[in-house]
């Protein structure tokens, strides 16, 4: 290769390496959420926690977590803990889909966002619920604001059943909206109930090759997520449950937390569990928290 050839040849691939590291580093800076209203929703003191710190177990106080935080104790929380100026990117849809219409709320950037968060209610809930600035102490509109403030879409569905329609509906939900932004990554939050759809897309081909992180707040486990696509991939889960909880019990919920470390011992698996002292069904949704959270789940997502 003649002299004047090699070295324009070397100056493109240390420019072709400086612009890859450059964009890796855009990326990572981009993939953090911002802070949001941090110190109001700072978890409680630790009571106690094993397994390196992915198992934490947290001072919950009906007192000081629900009557002092709420102007009217679970229906509306004080004031600051809200900024209800996300309204103004927040529009309510209808998405027509083969598997049937799927009325949604969508919370920030519909193309072009660079994290998609989804939240799935549980039973006798509605897409309603997963936008509702005021109950669960004001954690959907943190949850909103971080989204949106960090230039990603937060979407709040409503689906016909905890089946396969069900899961059909959000699936669809998620391939839209995917496709509109390419580059984003998917989480995915269930409350109660809703965590059966969570273990559903876990398994399905498509979803579960595509999302990048699941959240189980006070809901249930599903042990054929160990032959799903996204427990091969090591997708982060996160378990939020209130040590009350009599719908499902936080024993069952810890086992099953444990038996997912247990089946990665080669490669830790990625998951996390918050159990809040004295909390009951609903404790999770209004206390986990989210910045923190996500900001975990981005920097272990496949």
């Amino acid at each position: 290769m003649p002299a004047g050839m090699n070295f324009r040849f070397r100056f493109f691939c240390v420019f072709v390496t400086a612009t890859t590291l450059l964009s890796s580093v855009a990326q990572s800076q981009t993939l953090s959420l911002k802070p949001f209203k941090d110190d109001l929703f700072a978890y409680p003191a630790t009571l106690s926690s094993d397994s390196n710190g992915a198992y934490t177990v947290l001072d919950y106080r009906e007192m000081r977590d629900i009557n002092q935080r709420d102007e009217v104790p679970e229906r509306r929380v004080h004031a600051q803990y809200t900024d209800t100026g996300v309204r103004k990117v927040q529009q309510d849809l209808l998405l027509k889909t083969d598997a049937g219409d799927v009325r949604h709320v969508a919370v920030g950037k519909t193309e072009g966002a660079g994290i998609i968060v989804l939240y799935l209610h549980g039973q006798g809930g509605s897409r309603k619920q997963g936008v509702d600035d005021f109950t669960f102490g004001g954690n959907f509109n943190r949850l909103k604001n971080l989204v949106a403030g960090n230039g990603g879409l937060y979407l709040s569905p409503d689906f016909p059943d905890f089946g396969d329609k069900g899961t059909a509906q959000v699936a669809a939900l998620i391939d839209h909206y995917a496709e509109q932004s390419p580059g984003a990554k998917i989480f995915v939050a269930c409350g109660s109930m809703g965590g059966a759809l969570c273990w559903k897309l876990a398994a399905r081909n498509d979803t579960g090759r595509r999302i990048n992180g699941l959240l189980l707040l006070g809901s249930l486990w599903d042990e054929s997520f160990f032959s799903s696509p996204a427990f091969r991939r090591h997708v982060p889960v996160f378990f939020g449950q209130g040590s009350h909880d009599v719908v499902f019990p936080v024993e069952k919920q810890e086992a099953f937390f444990r038996s997912i470390i247990a089946k990665s011992k080669a490669y830790p698996y990625p998951t996390r569990f918050v159990r809040f002292e004295t909390g009951t069904h609903g404790t999770p949704i209004r206390m986990t928290d989210w910045r923190g959270t996500l900001n975990w789940m981005l920097s272990k997502a496949p």
